[in-house]
């Protein structure tokens, strides 16, 4: 009875480690999709930094946004 135990308590360490291991190896992927996606945001806000000095209509943009729902 006690070797069953053990083997059993062994079967569900093991189990644990291999989900531990693809949950740490799935956050470790999601952690670089986040990196990417900041830095593709970042890459965004540049380009309309440079795009909206030259243009004034940002600020107006913001006012047509409840005009545009009333249509």
């Amino acid at each position: 009875m006690t070797a069953f135990v053990q083997n059993l308590l062994q079967q569900m360490q093991s189990r644990f480690q291999t989900m531990s291991e693809s949950i740490i190896a799935k956050i470790d992927e999601m952690g670089s999709r986040i990196d990417e996606l900041e830095q593709s945001i970042n890459d965004l806000r540049s380009e309309m930094g440079i795009e909206g000095s030259a243009s004034p209509s940002l600020p107006s943009k913001s006012n047509d946004g409840p005009d545009q729902g009333s249509q």
